[in-house]
């Protein structure tokens, strides 16, 4: 059985579309757990009412995205499942996505395997999954350097983000959980999929499974798009929600990037995250 993880803090409205489109799946062997931490915008009675078959867990609304979604884990680990998937309720599944993150889970059964985003608004693909290259001090996406005609099938990268992300049981029996302590919402995903590398998992882009996102409703971009001030320039290098956040680079710098590059790749993304925030681009 697979179990999808869901988190959520209100957005009600997201998270109704999400769970219809996995309503509409084409394989619909899968549950779904729904981690409310602390909504007050009617969420619980919305999935009573039209969701019955979804799991909800309540939580005291205190936990951000990592902890909330280690209960999801821990839940479904429970429940003795052979795959888990993290999804944020911010995204649209197409009615394949399931069917496609079989059919390459059944061909590489021990690698995790994260979502093709595709912007729901304007159609364009998003986000393909990028390469670390520590030795240079840069990220390397796929969206600009693999030719349109290959947008297909899965493509090897270094890490990847949880909003759509597929993971065999046995990854988390042997690495753990995501880092909840030191990493509470942004970068644990990515350290998680570090920390799965490192072990021999492999990590690839499904580019056949295709989730719908709201790039402009990450708690990232809210603080960035707000007036460029210095406090906002704080939040953005300093607050849980800031994409910038320094504190977060350099734990993930200093568990994963090779010693010998470290120096470089830390002055590098110093510099991209302070100078990024002024020059309106996202890093």
């Amino acid at each position: 059985m697979i179990y999808i993880v869901i988190p959520v803090f209100n957005r009600k409205e997201f998270t109704r579309k999400c769970l219809y489109s996995l309503q509409e799946q084409t394989f619909t062997d899968f549950k779904t757990i729904i981690v409310d931490d602390g909504s007050t915008d009617g969420t619980d009675k919305m999935l009573e009412e039209e969701f019955p078959e979804v799991i909800r867990l309540e939580t005291p609304g205190n936990l951000f995205w990592t902890a909330s979604t280690n209960v999801g884990v821990e839940y479904a680990l429970k429940q003795n499942p052979s795959v888990i998937m993290t999804l944020n309720n911010d995204v649209v599944a197409e009615p394949d996505f399931m069917e496609k993150m079989v059919y390459w889970s059944k061909r590489e059964p021990n690698s995790l395997l994260g979502a093709f985003d595709v912007d729901y608004d304007t159609k364009k693909p998003f986000f393909g999954g990028e390469i670390t290259d520590w030795k240079w001090a840069t990220a390397i996406q796929l969206l600009e350097v693999l030719p349109e005609e290959d947008w297909n099938g899965i493509h090897e990268v270094t890490h990847y983000p949880a909003r759509g992300l597929w993971i065999p049981v046995e990854v988390f029996k042997k690495i753990g959980l995501f880092e909840e302590k030191t990493l509470p919402h942004y970068y644990a995903d990515f350290e998680f999929t570090y920390r799965a590398a490192r072990k021999g998992y492999k990590i690839y882009c499904n580019y056949d499974a295709v989730l719908y996102t709201f790039p402009d409703e990450s708690g990232n971009h809210q603080i960035r798009k707000n007036k460029k001030t210095f406090r906002n320039f704080y939040k953005h290098l300093f607050d849980i929600k800031g994409g910038g956040n320094l504190r977060n680079f350099t734990i993930i710098t200093f568990r994963h990037c090779p010693p010998v590059y470290m120096p470089l790749y830390l002055a590098n993304g110093y510099a991209r995250r302070m100078l990024g925030y002024w020059i309106k681009k996202q890093w």
